[in-house]
């Protein structure tokens, strides 16, 4: 599963000219489903979203997390994230999941941001032709990606 996670002074997704999701203060996440990805790969992703420490504390310092600002995170479901550019100036998305079990880990991906605590979670509407708009804060944008993980030990670990 992979994330770009964008600190955003405020985010909103629009399908066909109506805004489908917003938030304030916190996170636009864009969320590409992998094959082979599941629930643990979502538990995990959601887990080091709401604790990822990128908002300034009281000296400055990217010291406090989504949870911590009471922000909100929109997520949009993004397969191009998924892409093989290995071969050629093509992009081939049959590294995505199919778009039903995408879909299915999107949604358990969102529940479970909740689940840790997060204020706010809107979303786009999964499949749809989207129009995203922000203001990015700082800019400060992070990828997360749980292959690197699993392919590092961290996740066998527990030290996501």
């Amino acid at each position: 599963m992979r994330a770009v996670i964008q600190r955003v002074k405020g985010a909103k997704v629009e399908v066909d000219g109506v805004t489908v999701g917003e938030v304030g203060v916190g996170f636009l996440v864009l969320l590409g489903v992998m094959q082979g990805d599941t629930e643990k790969e979502a538990e995990l992703l959601a887990a080091k979203t709401a604790k990822l420490r990128i908002f300034e504390d009281a000296e400055g310092k990217m010291n406090r997390a989504l949870t911590d600002v009471d922000g909100g995170a929109l997520v949009v479901s993004q397969f191009t994230l998924c892409a093989d550019v290995k071969k050629g100036n093509r992009p081939s998305f049959t590294p995505s999941a199919p778009p039903a079990e995408a879909n299915r880990l999107y949604e358990y991906y969102m529940q479970r941001l909740k689940t840790e605590g997060v204020a706010a979670v809107a979303h786009g509407e999964f499949g749809a032709d989207m129009q995203v708009t922000l203001t990015n804060d700082g800019p400060v944008t992070i990828l997360l990606d749980t292959d690197v993980w699993q392919n590092s030990g961290l996740m066998a670990q527990g030290k996501h």
